[in-house]
């Protein structure tokens, strides 16, 4: 047997070194608001069913948001992920353009 050995200096693959488990920290996304913006064209009822149909909005909140839109030139609409957000500005866009309304959707972070 060597010296080493001897003295308990064997390193034999059996430290004495502390193992640690890290859990990786997720980070929350990033948040977007999707906002309408006004203009002097579009009704206000296709503004309204847009809030509907693609934002899940009831009549009234829908109804509520359109005359904000209408009063202050912008309105959010709800906050998404970035994805989702830009999926619901695509939507909203293609959507008035099928019905020949200038309105435009945007999206900036929260």
């Amino acid at each position: 047997m060597s010296d080493d050995r001897r003295r308990g200096d064997d390193d034999g693959g059996a430290g004495t070194g502390v193992i640690t488990k890290t859990k990786p920290k997720t980070k929350k996304p990033s948040l977007y608001k999707v906002l309408l913006l006004n203009d002097d064209y579009t009704p206000m009822e296709f503004v309204v069913h847009v809030l509907e149909h693609f934002f899940n909005k009831g009549r009234e909140e829908a109804t509520l948001i359109m005359l904000h839109v209408h009063q202050h030139g912008v309105g959010v609409c709800g906050l998404y992920t970035y994805e989702v957000a830009e999926t619901k500005v695509t939507q909203v866009m293609d959507f008035a353009r099928q019905h020949q309304h200038p309105l435009q959707c945007t999206m900036e972070r929260e």
